[in-house]
């Protein structure tokens, strides 16, 4: 078999060998123009495994994601847990939250190297959730530099991944927070304070004079009143039913009662790449937010990255994406999987909890375990993709104990197994097994149907690396890697252990693996091929 022909599957797959090519001229803020420009970068593509510091001051409750939004709903389980440990809304707001969360012990250079040991070889941190706290030196005026900690969070984790010598980057959650907070705005609409509002409704510039947040208007944090529910409402149902139908939709589109909004997330967007230069910006939105001003984000971003290197080899990812967007961006599944080998690099974003520190997580020992991620990752890269996977940051900036022991256990695996992993390209199929994933977003609990019978397989140069999803207790047959298919096996190695028996013939390969030793969790075996 010739080298091409073994290759044919990946090559396919790679893109241009200049990735990020050399651009001559203004990347114009169209789609096609976009599209023309970009190609994924190579240094993405070999990374494969990013962890993600999504924190922020929604942390400081350890309560969960969407603390925020949810401690103003009457008869939320949020809105119960704020009452009893900081007191009414209407009194204590998430203001207030911000006020308290100060990051006394948090250290990012020992965070992120203790990441990099886990494997990553990207790191992101997080610069605005709907909250909307900047999370850096930003042209908007609640931001950490001002109030909370009072540090410049996006700058500490890019000096620490830099020192790493890892990529790094940021994700912007805040174009929702026009409509997201509206709730801030709202009333208990029964019980003994009903009807009156909550601290978003009332706080003006002038309440905040000789307190920790003087100067700064309460109204740029929430961001004003433009779906706020009206008076009248007596029973949770009915506020819960208005909530649904009005801002806790999923909106890009700019509104029109506050386009002075849409203005400053394009400025706080432009100064967040101009002040750091991140490799990658994750979006959280679908498509792009805005409609042209999502799109005149986009090319600054690029526009920028070319004025630095003459290329764009960066990353910007968004959700949801058309087969044209993903010519112009990378696409990102949310907690889910692709059912499918992809034509273009894209990435997954994951958890090993809640997005926001649950303390019950650890309380209960209910994080997302070692080896499901591991199993998450060898899927995610035999299509093409990356892992990106957030590790939950308690608000005083520690992870805890448990946190720590699944972070080590990705790394003793990657240390043995990352030959298989990074720089690899995807073969001419997936993998093979039992278990169909079904694609999409939010649907990750199927990782635990996974078993030593599913097979992933990754290349690099002449070598097939097969990954089972679980250590088998008997011979694995993989019909996939048979004699018309990859012609010669010279041998297989079971990494970090040594040359394997083997049996190939036309129905497949035959692998015969030892007992699992003590903690083993996924084993990869390398072929290798004579081409």
């Amino acid at each position: 078999m010739k080298r091409r022909d073994f290759l044919a599957g990946s090559l396919a797959l790679t893109g241009s060998a200049t990735a990020g090519a050399q651009h001559n001229g203004t990347i114009q803020s169209t789609w096609s123009s976009l599209a023309d420009a970009y190609v994924a970068p190579e240094w993405f593509r070999d990374a494969k495994f990013g962890i993600w510091g999504h924190w922020g001051p929604q942390c400081q409750p350890e309560a969960g994601d969407w603390y925020g939004r949810q401690m103003y709903q009457q008869g939320n389980s949020f809105y119960d847990r704020h009452r009893a440990q900081y007191g009414h809304p209407a009194d204590t707001g998430f203001l207030d939250i911000i006020g308290t969360w100060k990051a006394e012990r948090w250290d990012p250079a020992a965070l992120v190297r203790r990441y990099k040991t886990a494997g990553a070889r990207y790191f992101v941190g997080m610069a605005c959730h709907h909250d909307n706290l900047d999370l850096f030196d930003s042209p908007h005026p609640w931001n950490s530099t001002r109030v909370g900690p009072r540090q410049d969070i996006v700058g500490e984790w890019k000096k620490a991944a830099r020192a790493e010598g890892l990529r790094f980057g940021v994700s912007n959650h805040a174009s929702h927070a026009w409509h997201w907070w509206q709730t801030a705005y709202g009333y208990d609409p029964t019980g003994p304070r009903a009807g009156q509002r909550y601290d978003a409704a009332r706080l003006t510039k002038a309440d905040g004079y000789g307190k920790w947040w003087d100067g700064l208007d309460p109204q740029d944090l929430y961001t004003k009143p433009v779906m706020a529910p009206p008076d009248g409402f007596t029973t949770v149902e009915q506020m819960e039913a208005w909530l649904a139908a009005t801002s806790g939709r999923w909106m890009e589109f700019a509104p029109a009662a506050n386009l002075a909004f849409v203005d400053g997330w394009l400025r706080r967007q432009k100064a967040l790449v101009e002040r750091y230069d991140p490799d990658l910006v994750y979006l959280d939105d679908y498509g792009l937010p805005f409609g042209p001003t999502g799109l005149e984000a986009l090319a600054h971003y690029y526009n920028h990255a070319v004025e630095r290197s003459g290329r764009a080899d960066v990353v910007l990812t968004g959700k949801v994406l058309s087969a044209f967007q993903r010519k112009a961006m990378v696409e990102d599944i949310e907690r889910g999987f692709s059912d499918r080998l992809r034509d273009e690099p894209w990435q997954t974003c994951t958890c090993i909890g809640d997005w926001h520190y649950n303390r019950d997580r650890f309380v209960q020992k209910s994080y997302v375990p070692a080896v499901q991620v591991l199993q998450r990752l060898a899927d995610v890269v035999s299509k093409n993709g990356n892992l990106l996977l957030s590790v939950p940051i308690r608000g005083d900036g520690t992870i805890d104990a448990e946190e720590e022991r699944i972070v080590d256990a990705i790394g003793g695996w990657m240390r043995v197994n990352g030959d298989a992993i990074y720089g690899t390209r995807p073969w001419r199929v997936y993998g093979e097994g039992p278990t169909d994933l079904s694609g999409g977003m939010h649907n990750e609990g199927q990782v635990a149907k996974l078993g030593a019978q599913d097979v992933r397989f990754t290349t690099k140069a002449s070598v097939i690396n097969a990954i089972l999803l679980a250590w088998p207790n008997s011979p694995v047959l993989i019909k996939s890697l048979n004699t018309s298919a990859v012609g010669r096996i010279e041998k297989a190695t079971l990494l970090g252990v040594g040359p394997i028996a083997m049996r190939h013939n036309t129905e497949g390969l035959m692998l015969s693996l030892p007992a699992a030793p003590t903690g083993a969790m996924l084993p990869v075996i390398r072929l290798d091929v004579i081409v």
